[in-house]
């Protein structure tokens, strides 16, 4: 075979194994667009359903900061483990209505507002007809950490939680971390401690921005187990200080649990999915 032969050949292959794992995948997964309201706008998404397998669980997903839309390969992934996923765009992002606040997005005006949003997906996907009876969870990675325990708080048909790098301190401490590391992950991230121990002057919170999100508030109330992930070479989130408040809120008795992934950073969910996976199952079953 000369070298012309071998080419297309070796095309032919690659064209035959892109039809087929494109097949694999429309066999593995059922894609159904949603709209639902919240505040006066109506938002935007997909949930994305295991096909021909009995559905093990469900869950929302909330973004990180920034103009997100929905994360459909994230939801694609979920489903292709049994895992139902409504991904939405996020408000003002997208197909979704209303508007997006990028100059002050951690106020807590806007958090209270991504919360609402959080909970009308909730309730969106609870209400199919598919998934009546199915566990309910409530993802999300980042920001999401300050969105997702005052909403799993308005949600009583919600069974677990998830978060990917998310945040269990307040925001005033994340933003005093994030500063200090400029936002930069790192093979060794520094602890709060000496982020704080390096300011030249006394942090102060814009009072502009109402008040200062504190997570722990929520989760201490929750009576659903949760599961957090971090990285330690996490330069967004302050790791060592949220496993600090999360083993607090396990020694008051919350269902909760952590892991630590060394060679991970912020973004973490490639590099840890399987493990979330595992204990949806066994949290579930």
């Amino acid at each position: 075979m000369n070298l012309f032969e071998q080419l297309r050949a070796w095309i032919a292959l690659v064209v035959l194994s892109v039809v087929s794992l494109a097949a694999a995948t429309a066999e593995v997964v059922i894609e159904e667009q949603v709209v639902f309201e919240s505040h006066g706008a109506e938002l935007a998404g997909s949930i994305v359903f295991p096909e021909g397998n009995e559905v093990l669980a469900a869950v929302v997903f909330v973004h990180g900061s920034g103009k997100q839309p929905r994360s459909l390969e994230l939801a694609r992934l979920f489903a292709g483990e049994g895992v139902a996923a409504l991904v939405y765009d996020k408000r003002g992002v997208g197909e979704s209505g209303g508007e997006f606040e990028g100059k002050q997005p951690v106020s807590e005006k806007n958090l209270a507002l991504l919360t609402a949003d959080a909970v009308a997906a909730v309730i969106a996907l609870s209400e199919h007809p598919r998934l009546q009876g199915v566990p309910l969870g409530l993802t999300g990675i980042s920001q999401a950490g300050w969105i997702v325990p005052p909403a799993a708080l308005d949600l009583p048909q919600l069974d677990f939680l998830v978060l990917w790098s998310g945040p269990v301190c307040k925001v005033s401490e994340e933003d005093i971390f994030s500063k200090y590391t400029a936002d930069l992950d790192a093979t060794r991230a520094p602890s709060f401690d000496e982020a704080l121990n390096a300011r030249s002057r006394p942090y102060v919170w814009p009072a502009f921005l109402g008040e200062d999100t504190d997570p722990s508030e929520s989760l201490s109330r929750l009576k659903i187990p949760g599961l957090w992930i971090f990285g330690a070479q996490d330069g967004s989130v302050p790791t060592d200080l949220s496993i600090r408040r999360l083993e607090q809120l396990m020694d008051q008795g919350n269902d909760y649990d952590y892991i630590l992934f060394s060679g991970l950073g912020h973004n973490n969910i490639g590099g840890s999915f399987t493990s979330v996976i595992d204990w949806i199952r066994s949290t579930v079953d």
